[in-house]
């Protein structure tokens, strides 16, 4: 490749990077356009923000035992964590866990938060401690099946999300995980366990229309249809609409479609439901695609 080319194919990498880390700019053919004008950002709920004036007032003033202090800073923790506060959610479960260190909630969040900045090592300790202290603690075994998956062991991953899937073969979230994690050890097995675990799950539920895509029985626009009906309370839509986006994108890059992908995160990351795994997850997914796309930069500058 000689000078000029290689100077081309720079710039032109270094440009998809750059669209990973600017605003969302979907191309008029891109698969995610249709999802483009859907997404619904949620704003700060004025209860939370009470209850967080409350809590603060109560760890400053009253007189609290060991037990209810280490109880009041792990619940401010979790309302931190709902409105995007990971910093002040983490001082309130570490301060907790100095208090009480018996908390597996708090060695859980600790453990998501680690994996979202990428220290498996330390996520993989604290679920080991929420799992020592309660080993029944399946959503212990979800979020270290996670950190495994995102550290690169599908194996252990996979071993983890099946005895999350386990405790509640109903749950199509737990199908979409358990597909997520063998799909890196075996894709053709993957797809036929899901199939048969589709059997289990009932057809009038959100999560049931999220397998149903991945099987390739609905299209994306009845996904997004999906998305409005039954609605039970102010914030669901854009819950659904970040899961929707999330389990889209990681279709989209397992065929390669590298920036419908990176476009369908930001979409994820723009309802600001804080707290769900889909949105967590869609930044750590947006690293690794920048990440990736720069070393394709890298190699084609040699």
């Amino acid at each position: 490749m000689n000078q000029k080319m290689r100077a081309a194919v720079v710039i032109v990498m270094m440009g998809i990077v750059f669209v990973l880390t600017a605003c969302v700019s979907t191309p008029e053919n891109s698969d995610s356009q249709s999802g483009r004008l859907l997404v619904a950002p949620v704003h700060p709920d004025y209860k939370l923000e009470i209850t967080l004036a409350k809590l603060n007032e109560i760890l400053a003033k009253a007189e609290l035992s060991n037990e209810q202090r280490a109880r009041f800073h792990y619940d401010r923790g979790v309302i931190y964590d709902r409105v995007g506060l990971r910093i002040l959610a983490r001082i309130d479960f570490m301060q907790a866990l100095k208090i009480q260190p018996e908390l597996a909630d708090a060695y859980n969040f600790l453990g998501i938060y680690d994996t979202q900045e990428g220290e498996f090592e330390a996520a993989y300790e604290a679920f080991d401690a929420a799992l020592e202290l309660e080993p029944s603690y399946d959503y212990a075994y979800l979020n270290r099946g996670i950190a495994l998956y995102y550290g690169g062991r599908a194996k252990l991953a996979t071993d983890d999300m099946e005895l999350f899937y386990a405790a509640d073969l109903k749950d199509g979230y737990r199908v979409l995980w358990l597909y997520l994690t063998e799909r890196e050890v075996n894709p053709e097995k993957a797809m036929t366990r899901m199939q048969h675990n589709r059997a289990h799950l009932a057809n009038n539920t959100w999560s049931s229309v999220l397998v149903d895509y991945y099987l390739g029985k609905i299209s994306k626009e009845k996904v997004f249809a999906a998305t409005k009906v039954g609605l039970t309370y102010p914030n669901e839509y854009a819950e659904r609409l970040c899961e929707a986006y999330f389990y889209m994108a990681k279709i989209a890059l397992a065929d390669g479609k590298t920036i419908d992908a990176a476009n369908y995160f930001r979409l994820a990351l723009a309802t600001n439901i804080y707290d769900f795994i889909e949105y967590r997850y869609s930044r750590l997914e947006l690293a690794k695609i920048g990440e990736m796309l720069s070393q394709q930069a890298k190699q084609a500058a040699k």
